[in-house]
């Protein structure tokens, strides 16, 4: 645990991805299209990502493991989680309160 909290700390999006993952592409997408410009980290292509992919699973419960997603150190949780947020208009107010986008055009 102490590993993913060194690299979620001082961002203020970070992403756990596996490149292969549709389900990461679209909500990194859905980030991105924000204007944020998200910490990504492709469990896949890195050292230790099965180990960090692990921790991710064990300790914060995510299933599946990816995308993990944590706004403003904080842990979201996956697809559903922050697709939830986006329907309830409820991203955008967390990416802001974040520091990862400075304005919006709620539209």
């Amino acid at each position: 645990m102490d590993k993913i909290t060194s690299m979620v700390a001082g961002r203020p999006v970070v992403i756990f991805s596996r490149s292969t993952c549709c389900m990461s592409h679209s909500i990194k997408s859905l980030i991105i299209g924000y204007g944020a410009n998200p910490t990504v980290y492709e469990l896949d292509q890195i050292p230790n990502g099965q180990v960090i992919e692990r921790a991710l699973v064990e300790q914060l419960n995510c299933q599946p493991s990816v995308p993990a997603v944590y706004i403003g150190q904080q842990f979201v949780g996956g697809a559903n989680q922050v697709m939830s947020l986006q329907l309830r208009n409820q991203l955008a107010p967390r990416l802001i309160a974040a520091n990862a986008i400075w304005v919006w055009n709620q539209q």
